[in-house]
């Protein structure tokens, strides 16, 4: 009977659940599914402005664009926000031909932010010397003068594991459903720090050498390409070209047999007019002030392989449909709902971190000046946090970027008490294939930072398609792996998660603010090998 009455008691004293506004819901379906925009967005942001690598042409291009758009539809406070980045570049022809032992043509792409070849390319030997860890170089030191030099290991093909294309059951949607414990040690981050280093020790190394440029090799098969580059902001001094993986391995195979030369081309062009990268920023100005905003965002830039459709055209048109349909149905919501489309996400998330620091919440520098100046992830071990003037007011987050797949749920992102808020508000999209709400947590993407500073910061759970298997910074992210039924699904969503989130009479619950935690496993040794 004490059980019975302490239950009752419990069950009084929680608040109740708001029910969604199933007539708003409505409204947004009927504008989204029968007059969206959010296909021709999509195809102008791939098909027309094409790759937008920061700072490049096509994401000044870009930027532009999007800001016409949002005042277009009648936004409001349609703004940039600007950070220190880095050099603009973009690629204007590249071809590679092997002239020995016989003439071919080779699939290439120059890395990002990599120097050209001199004008009318260049011509020489290959030289196979795998190298991934500085300590590879003494083995090769003498050895490169005036050779183009392999530098990645002709890994073997291997067998696909998992379908090519993929859409989730429940079952799948279930396994997400996991509480992950965090674990914390003082070398967490390492494994990018030497990631970024690594690439400026064997550039360095190379032009020491008197190599003359570099070749690397894909890291998926079936002729894709990627090219992703991270020094921005310390250009190399060789040219840096990808090949395909089957013209790699041919190469290699090829150099066990005699000699291999390779005539390359590759003529970018650097961008130095404004270091800047920037966020575009729209509101729907809101009824109360003092009742904060809410903001859904995506990252605008992507890399050049192809034209960024699944990563991030995809997330930046929803986000932008779901700010015209909410325009377009002249709706004046309590919170300012606020729609973010983030520079230097591929990058390590500068956009968004920026705005972190400009408004949300500060951490400590890093004390190590080489971590500081290369990524804000190296400030997320860093404490205090100091709240800033919106930490209070963002009432909810929701970000998109998995892919063009519809969506089927959001991460809790370890905020166990938004949990039953979220599920109400997913509640009358089930027939739609959304309803589930699961523990796990997302990373690498633009919502990260936020949820790591006990901000209600969201992630939606979207169906892969071929997301991860083929498309992802790959040469075929173009608008055919796009599903138009899908990006309207996803715009109706997430603008009526957004018209809910503003008219709640509470805000979505934060977690709370981190404090410093302790290294997870204080008996922990550090492998030898890996500090290399």
């Amino acid at each position: 009977m004490r059980a019975l009455v302490a239950l009752m008691l419990a069950t009084a004293a929680a608040p109740a659940l708001a029910a969604p506004d199933l007539a708003m819901v409505a409204r947004i379906t009927d504008e989204g599914m029968n007059r969206g925009e959010v296909v021709e967005t999509a195809a102008y942001l791939t098909d027309r402005i094409g790759p937008r690598l920061t700072n490049s042409p096509g994401m000044r291009a870009a930027e532009r664009w999007t800001q016409d758009k949002f005042k277009g539809w009648g936004l409001s406070n349609v703004r940039t926000e600007g950070f220190d980045f880095g050099r603009g570049w973009s690629i204007e022809r590249s071809s590679v031909t092997m002239v020995a032992p016989r003439r071919m043509e080779l699939r290439n792409l120059p890395v990002a932010w990599t120097p050209g070849t001199p004008a009318g390319g260049m011509t020489a030997p290959v030289v196979v010397a795998p190298m991934s860890k500085p300590r590879h170089f003494a083995e090769w030191a003498g050895k490169l003068k005036g050779k183009i030099v392999a530098v990645s290991f002709p890994r073997p093909p291997r067998d696909a594991d998992k379908p090519a294309f993929q859409r989730l059951d429940g079952e799948e949607i279930g396994k997400l459903d996991t509480f992950e414990q965090p674990e914390t040690a003082p070398d967490t981050n390492d494994g990018w720090l030497k990631y970024i280093q690594f690439g400026q020790q064997l550039d360095e190394f190379l032009a020491k050498e008197g190599a003359v440029g570099w070749v690397r090799m894909s890291y998926r098969d079936n002729g894709l390409l990627h090219g992703e580059g991270y020094q921005h902001r310390d250009t190399p001094k060789l040219p840096g070209i990808e090949l395909t993986a089957e013209d790699y391995r041919r190469l290699a195979r090829l150099a066990t047999q005699g000699e291999v030369v390779l005539s390359i081309d590759s003529q970018v062009k650097f961008d130095d007019s404004d270091p800047k990268g920037y966020n575009v920023l729209a509101d729907i100005a809101g009824s109360d002030a003092r009742a904060g905003y809410v903001m859904a965002g995506a990252h605008l830039d992507s890399w050049v392989a192809a034209d960024g459709a699944a990563d991030n055209g995809a997330g930046s048109a929803v986000v932008m449909e779901a700010a015209r349909i909410l325009a377009a149905l002249k709706v004046k919501p309590k919170r300012t709902i606020r729609f973010a489309l983030w520079s230097g996400e591929e990058q390590g998330l500068w956009g968004s971190a920026d705005y972190i620091e400009r408004h949300l919440a500060t951490r400590p520098a890093n004390p190590d000046p080489v971590k500081a100046r290369l990524s804000y992830d190296f400030r997320m071990d860093q404490y205090p946090i100091q709240k800033k003037a919106d930490y209070n007011l963002m009432a909810a987050y929701f970000n998109i970027d998995n892919g063009g797949g519809k969506i089927r749920g959001i991460h809790a992102e370890g905020n166990f008490a938004a949990v039953p808020t979220l599920r109400e508000w997913l509640s009358p999209f089930g027939s739609m294939g959304a309803d589930t709400v699961v523990a796990s947590p997302t990373r690498g993407t633009d919502h990260q930072f936020m949820a790591e500073m006990g901000l209600p910061a969201f992630q939606f759970i979207q169906d892969p398609l071929d997301y991860e298997t083929t498309v992802h910074h790959s040469s075929v992210d173009t608008f055919d792996h796009l599903r138009p039924e899908d990006l309207r699904q996803a715009s109706v969503i997430l603008a009526s998660l957004l018209w809910e989130a503003a008219n709640s009479d509470r805000p979505l619950p934060a977690k709370p603010l981190p404090t410093k935690p302790k290294n997870t496993d204080p008996f922990r040794y550090v492998d030898p090998d890996k500090k290399d």
